[in-house]
C-alpha cells in the first residue's frame, strides 16, 4: 500500500501500522457511496498488502462516525428502484465482507459517536477500545429500516448475546460506553487524552507479533462462526500446523533457548 493515498477517508501507515479516519469532521464523519466503495476496495487490497500488518480506526473531530449520509446516501436512496437499492445494500455489506477477510487484525477506537454503519464498523472489527463519552448505536430501525444490516444480526449476538443485541436492534437506542464495556462490546474504556495512543500502542505490540500468525487466528475466528466442534478442531490442526513451519516459529524457538526476546519477521 505503499503511495496509497485515499480520496474520500484519511491515511497513514508507518511501521505496519495503518491509520484510517473518516475526514468529515464538521458532519460527525458521515459515509457516503464514494467513502464506502474506496473502504470496501481499500480492504479488498489489504489482503495482499505485506508493508500492513494491523488497521487502527481513529475517531475525527471528537466522533467517529455519524452513519450513512442523510442527504448523500438516505435521501436518493428513496428515489431508487430495487435494483439500485440491492446493488447499495451488497457494496455495503461487501466492505464488512472485506474487514472480515483482509488478514489483518483491526482496531476501532472510538470517541463521540459510533451509530449506524459507523457502529458496523466498530463490530466488525477485532478489537473495540473507547473513551467513557463514546455512544454507539445501530439506527436502521429509526429510519424505518430492519436491524439486519450488513451482518448485524450475525455478529451483534455473538459480541454482546441475543438478548442485549435484540434490544438494540429494536429499539435503535445508543448504548453507552460504560454498558458496552460490561456487555464485553469494548475491550476497555480509557480518557480521551490517551485513546489514540493507547490504540496504536497496543496495535504496534500486535504488529510487532507473528504477523503471518495473526493473519490465521483472524480467518479462524471467522470462519469458526459456522464450523462445528469437531470441523473447528481439526480445522486449527491444520492452521496450527502450518504455523509450525514459518521462520516465526523457529525464532520463538531460538530466542526462548537463547534466553531473548525473539523478534518476529512475519514469514
Amino acid at each position: 500500500m505503499t503511495g496509497f493515498k485515499p480520496q474520500h477517508f484519511l491515511w497513514e501507515a508507518k511501521d505496519g501500522v495503518a491509520q484510517v479516519r473518516l475526514n468529515r469532521p464538521d458532519r460527525k464523519n458521515p459515509l457516503t457511496f464514494e467513502s464506502y466503495a474506496e473502504l470496501r476496495d481499500t480492504f479488498r487490497a489489504l489482503a495482499y498488502a505485506d508493508d500492513v500488518d494491523v488497521v487502527v480506526f481513529l475517531p475525527n473531530g471528537g466522533n467517529f462516525s455519524s452513519g450513512g449520509d442523510v442527504h448523500e446516501i438516505i435521501g436518493p436512496l428513496t428515489r431508487m428502484d430495487m435494483k439500485g437499492l440491492l446493488a447499495f445494500t451488497r457494496m455495503t455489506g461487501d466492505f464488512v465482507k472485506a474487514m472480515l477477510q483482509c488478514g489483518k487484525p483491526i482496531i476501532s477506537a472510538v470517541d463521540g459517536v459510533a451509530v449506524g454503519a459507523g457502529a458496523i464498523i466498530t463490530m466488525a472489527s477485532d478489537i473495540r477500545m473507547a473513551t467513557p463519552e463514546a455512544k454507539t448505536g445501530f439506527l436502521f430501525t429509526r429510519v424505518g429500516l430492519a436491524g439486519c444490516d450488513m451482518g448485524a444480526c450475525a455478529m451483534l449476538p455473538r459480541i454482546i448475546g441475543q438478548g442485549r443485541a435484540a434490544e438494540l436492534l429494536y429499539t435503535g437506542r445508543t448504548m453507552s460506553a460504560a454498558e458496552g464495556e460490561r456487555w464485553g462490546y469494548y475491550n476497555r474504556l480509557v480518557p480521551a487524552e490517551t485513546l489514540e495512543a493507547e490504540a496504536l500502542s497496543l496495535a504496534a505490540q500486535i504488529a510487532a507479533g507473528p504477523t503471518f500468525a495473526h493473519g490465521i487466528t483472524k480467518t479462524q475466528l471467522a470462519q469458526e462462526w459456522s464450523m462445528g466442534l469437531e470441523q473447528a478442531i481439526e480445522a486449527e490442526a491444520q492452521a496450527q500446523a502450518i504455523c509450525m513451519q514459518t521462520g516465526d516459529f523457529r525464532r520463538a524457538y531460538e530466542a526462548f533457548v537463547a534466553k531473548v526476546r525473539p523478534v518476529f519477521a512475519g514469514d
